[in-house]
């Protein structure tokens, strides 16, 4: 692992974003484990074991350091997903739940979960 522990690489998209060390996960994505979903530093090491408590601090300073920057990050990745969502085909677990006569399904209540099939994500503040 080198000296700093938040690197800045290249996304598959070729995009720079910053990630902890020696891993594949962004600071951005410990940002939303703690800031959106609420989770403790000791809960997201133990989410995500291969990380240390110091990582995940790293990344929080980071993301403090950079905030402006990294929310922009989120919402044009959140972006890069609703166009894609708008050009692909339904999937046909999605079909099927909308096939499905609600009044007689026990799965019904679970449709509204399934519904991220066709709906974006909640924008960042």
């Amino acid at each position: 692992m080198s000296a700093d522990p938040i690197e800045i690489r290249d996304n598959r998209r070729g995009q720079p974003r910053a990630y902890i060390a020696g891993t594949r996960v962004r600071v951005q994505d410990i940002y939303v484990m703690s800031e959106q979903q609420g989770l403790s530093a000791d809960e997201i090491v133990r989410s995500l074991p291969h990380l240390t408590l110091a990582q995940v601090h790293s990344a929080l300073a980071h993301y403090f350091a950079h905030r402006d920057q990294i929310l922009q990050e989120i919402r044009e990745d959140l972006a890069f997903v609703d166009q894609m969502k708008s050009q692909a085909q339904p999937s046909l677990l999605c079909e099927k739940l909308k096939s499905l006569d609600a009044g007689h399904d026990p799965l019904a209540n679970w449709s509204a979960f399934f519904a991220c099939c066709t709906t974006a994500w909640p924008k960042t503040r």
